[in-house]
């Protein structure tokens, strides 16, 4: 009597244990429900692993496909500050597809058409959003590598026989028959297969563990797969329709996957887990089934690619939607024409907390000048990632933007390459090359910031005029930047000139960032360095240089004793 009240003491605090953890597991699950609905349309809050933030680019660069954003374009543009600010994502598939999105400009209307209706429908329904969300937690991350990572490198491994373990498996059936045959014989036998077993396990085991994550993790994908298509998205039915059809080819994957995948999480000493271990190094059964597993994957890597392209898409449409949401300085979608045309208006930088807006409308190149500092660069990018948030999330920074589709280049925050040896001049020749080499078929939208400045002036002025000519055809659209302002009148045919202004008033300079028509009229650099407290010998005389040439076209010394400094 006495045993069966300790046992049942026992089995009621274990009871109550698990009651326990499944009340806090609860408690859990509603807080981070209750955070999902608080926090969205907020800026997202997470902190980037080097090792991670490296290979968010997996799913972009198994997917290449014409007219994608390069790396030049992506880095002048701080992108990827841009994809942080985005990035509301809860699993590594999200992740990957909201970068490819933003890499892969839309080309024509119809491509984002599906994922409006997405973004409209998570927008409008709170709970069917969060339930969404919910199975996203549950698919979860890959860790520091992306899933096409491991499945890269599948082929590693190379075909994996389940034979030679059947023979081992049968012959130690065998041994345990002989052993009613002739007991010492058949024992010693049976103890020299297991050592063997148990030695070859552990070399096998070593093999195949790093391919254990992207197992699970496509179990995973299978399981959130099988729970998504019981939810009520009607906006998603072309997603989950093709879900369906393609996860159902998956199926075989999951027969043992239980058994192999146990022991990737740590033991809590279960006395059935420690059975299953010995089993798994008497008998391989874990490793039989792991080959299974594998070859099914490789049968169906292309499935697998689907699912994580569909379940990407609609996760990229929520955090599309939590996007607009925290926009409190407005967005409008996009108007799209066959012509080619660049109108925005009080169209501001994503980025900056408290921008001034500024409008353009035109149909050919804009030529912007005015100094260091007025606000040419940062116009400029934002005039580039009103067209790619157009082209990608149909979502524009902007009151009204209206355009044609275009391919998007961009030639701005260059610098010498160290280690190839190329100066700045190089680099930059090759960088505009590659947008002169779009000249074609497509509508071309392009952004050169300070064209050519890595070589002398006169040379500058004539091949960027000719540069700039060629980047102003019929069926391209520059907007460049530049300090020559004799590049105005050289161009004045071909480009619209717009400018920016400072003003020095107090002994201080004063930048309104407001786009202005025309070309600059005030030159201040000699100015600013009055203010920043050089000796006036140095002022005057550059003033001097500078209204002398001005006046002749021919730059010439004074012949003062201190000119030298000069």
């Amino acid at each position: 009597m006495e045993y069966l009240v300790f046992f049942a003491t026992i089995g009621l605090f274990l009871l109550i244990l698990a009651l326990k953890g499944a009340w806090d597991a609860g408690k859990l699950e509603k807080r981070f429900i209750r955070q999902l609905y608080e926090d969205y349309g907020k800026l997202p809050k997470r902190e980037y692993k080097v090792e991670r933030f490296l290979r968010i680019d997996s799913y972009f660069k198994k997917h290449p496909k014409e007219g994608q954003i390069d790396d030049i374009t992506w880095n002048d543009l701080n992108m990827d500050e841009v994809f942080k600010r985005m990035n509301h994502t809860l699993s590594s598939t999200g992740e990957e597809y909201l970068y490819y999105t933003l890499r892969t400009p839309a080309m024509q209307a119809e491509a984002l058409e599906s994922q409006e209706k997405m973004v409209e429908f998570f927008d409008s329904h709170p709970d069917e959003r969060v339930k969404f969300q919910l199975l996203m937690r549950r698919l979860g991350s890959t860790g520091n590598y992306s899933l096409y990572d491991y499945l890269e490198y599948l082929d590693v491994l190379g075909k994996r026989s389940n034979g030679k373990i059947m023979a081992l498996d049968l012959l130690l059936v065998g041994l345990i028959g002989l052993c009613f045959a002739n007991f010492s014989v058949g024992l010693f036998a049976i103890v020299g297969l297991l050592v063997y077993n148990i030695t070859t396990y552990y070399k096998e085991k070593k093999d195949i563990e790093p391919y254990l994550t992207s197992l699970g993790y496509v179990m995973r994908l299978l399981d959130v797969s099988d729970r998504l298509l019981k939810l009520s998205l009607p906006a998603c039915e072309k997603q989950q329709e093709i879900i369906g059809r393609h996860k159902s080819k998956l199926a075989k994957m999951k027969q043992g996957s239980g058994w192999v995948l146990a022991g990737t999480s740590v033991s809590s000493g279960n006395p059935l887990e420690i059975l299953g271990d010995y089993l798994n190094m008497a008998l391989h059964i874990d490793i039989m089934l792991f080959n299974r597993m594998l070859k099914q994957l490789n049968l169906h890597l292309e499935d697998v690619d689907v699912l994580v392209t569909q379940i990407g898409q609609m996760e990229t449409a929520v955090c599309i939607a939590a996007y607009r949401k925290s926009m409190e300085n407005g967005w409008c979608k996009p108007v799209w024409t066959q012509d080619l045309v660049y109108s925005i208006k009080e169209a501001y930088h994503p980025l900056i907390d408290q921008p001034v807006k500024n409008s353009i409308d035109t149909r050919k190149g804009v030529l912007l000048t005015g100094s260091n500092a007025s606000g040419k660069s940062t116009f400029l990018k934002t005039v580039a990632l009103g067209a790619i948030l157009a082209q990608t999330v149909n979502t524009c920074p902007a009151d009204y933007y209206e355009a044609c589709f275009y391919r998007i280049y961009s030639s701005m925050a260059l610098r010498d390459d160290i280690e190839s040896g190329e100066s700045y001049y190089i680099v930059e020749i090759k960088s505009l090359k590659r947008i002169l080499d779009q000249i074609g078929q497509y509508p071309v939208l392009c952004f050169v910031d300070e064209v050519l400045r890595g070589t002398n002036t006169v040379e500058r002025i004539a091949a960027s005029t000719q540069i700039l000519r060629s980047l102003s055809n019929n069926n391209m659209i520059c907007f460049a930047a530049t300090h020559d302002i004799e590049l105005t009148e050289l161009l004045k045919d071909h480009y619209d000139n717009y400018h920016f202004e400072e003003e020095i008033r107090d002994g201080d300079i004063f930048f309104q960032y407001k786009l202005l028509s025309g070309k600059a009229t005030t030159r201040n650099a000699i100015r600013l360095l009055e203010i920043m407290g050089y000796e006036e010998s140095i002022i005057s005389k550059a003033t001097g240089l500078a209204e002398n040439f001005v006046n002749t076209g021919v730059w010439c010394l004074t012949a003062e004793p201190d000119a030298d400094i000069l």
